[in-house]
């Protein structure tokens, strides 16, 4: 998961291990992009202390700078941002280094400032190439992560990340604004939204409310559209440190931060494998054929095989794959089509199950006995329940709950069923 040569780590001398501040996981993922993670573009990515400290802090505000003048700013070799007033005016704020610090950059772009390669995620893609199409609203150089040194290792949130020229550029159409304290500050044009969980990541783990976090890393209501010129009220009272299970959007992909604290309380791949291994040794059967059912290995996750379970998602009973009651009308497609359940006579979509492999999207090691609706995605009742209350991004100016391990939207009373499995006859 997590390979020393792409990013620069810093181990403790006596352990030899990496501190690790924290993880980030891009929701609609199980466990790995569809065509494999690939250098700095993966699923996860671990956010580990540098050997050297590389953060950057503001320091000099030049103030009213001719375009000429801000170029000559913007040149010289340290961190600087710049905002555009007009044809005439730039306010250029240089940065210098923070040796407390070490800062994380992430964005569509593949240029080396940017350490965590994200791109859209389409809902329900088994390949990348699904993806290629969408004209991306991910920003080149979206945000960026600071995290403390020393702990207790906080992570704090900017929007906006340093290109190769180490500039971040506001322009005429940006918005943008002086603080009360005679600081620049503005957003960025799809904006950076934030949501933490109350009760952190846990069991009892609510929705919070979503934020727009502006560059300078201060909280404020949402825009209302994405890219409205106007930004919302700031939020004085809320920061925009990350705890464990804060919700990142980037308008295209969202990402769910968890501290290592957190994961470590997380049930592990061997936990869920185990988990697995348990149901199929119970021997599930069909109550159609009679045949014994078994989840597949977490490494085969896309097409199903014959011992597959399948549910009805109206009502929760598990079978074997079967033609009962399939009517000539919905013969042509073999899943999703509505059928009726032997069992009960309820209709309604009839899909393969398929267990949640990113142990980092669950709130508890209970056993997986829930699938999300309409993807069949299994999990504990606990993760099925929490994230089917989450309304997450969705292009501009909508939101609604969907399955974290691909991302498809909710549907049904409560976007997920407790599935109903029928033990061996013997």
């Amino acid at each position: 998961m997590y390979s020393p040569e792409q990013e620069n780590i810093s181990t403790t001398a006596s352990t030899k291990v990496p501190v690790k501040y924290g993880e980030l996981i891009v929701l609609g993922y199980n466990g790995s992009l569809p065509n494999g993670d690939r250098g700095r573009r993966k699923s996860r990515f671990a956010l580990c202390k540098r050997p050297k400290s590389n953060g950057v802090k503001p320091s000099t505000v030049h103030v009213a700078c001719s375009p000429q003048a801000a170029k000559a700013i913007s040149n010289k070799d340290q961190h600087s941002i710049s905002y555009t007033l007009s044809r005439a005016q730039t306010v250029v704020v240089e940065y210098t280094h923070d040796s407390n610090t070490d800062m994380f950059q992430i964005g569509r772009s593949t240029e080396s400032p940017i350490d965590f390669v994200v791109t859209d995620t389409v809902a329900g893609s088994q390949s990348n190439a699904d993806t290629q199409s969408v004209q991306s609203t991910i920003s080149r150089f979206a945000c960026r992560i600071m995290c403390q040194r020393t702990p207790p290792y906080n992570a704090r949130i900017y929007a906006a990340g340093f290109d190769s020229s180490k500039n971040i550029f506001l322009g005429e159409k940006a918005a943008k604004w002086k603080t009360l304290d005679g600081q620049m500050d503005g957003l960025t044009t799809n904006g950076v939204l934030v949501m933490h969980p109350r009760n952190g990541f846990t069991q009892d783990s609510k929705p919070g409310v979503w934020r727009e976090i502006s560059v300078c890393g201060n909280v404020f209501t949402l825009r209302e559209t994405r890219s409205a010129q106007q930004r919302g009220k700031m939020v004085e009272s809320e920061s925009q440190e990350l705890v464990d299970g804060s919700l990142i959007d980037l308008c295209g992909a969202t990402l769910l931060w968890r501290t290592a604290e957190g994961l470590s309380r997380t049930p592990t791949l061997k936990h869920l494998e185990a988990l697995r291994q348990e149901i199929n040794a119970a021997r599930p059967q069909c109550p159609v054929g009679f045949n014994t059912l078994a989840f597949p290995s977490m490494r085969r996750k896309d097409t199903p095989d014959e011992k597959q379970p399948w549910v009805y998602l109206q009502c929760g009973h598990v079978h074997g794959y079967h033609n009962w009651g399939n009517h000539r009308e919905e013969r042509e497609g073999r899943e999703g089509r509505h059928r009726e359940c032997p069992m009960c006579r309820a209709k309604g979509p009839y899909v393969p199950l398929w267990l949640g492999c990113e142990a980092g999207f669950y709130v508890d090691a209970a056993p997986p006995t829930h699938a999300f609706n309409p993807c069949g995605h299994v999990c504990s009742d606990k993760t099925a329940a929490f994230w089917s209350q989450i309304p997450l991004p969705h292009g501009t100016h909508t939101f609604h709950a969907a399955c974290p391990f691909c991302a498809q939207q909710l549907t049904g009373e409560q976007g997920y069923v407790r599935l109903i499995f029928q033990g061996p006859l013997d």
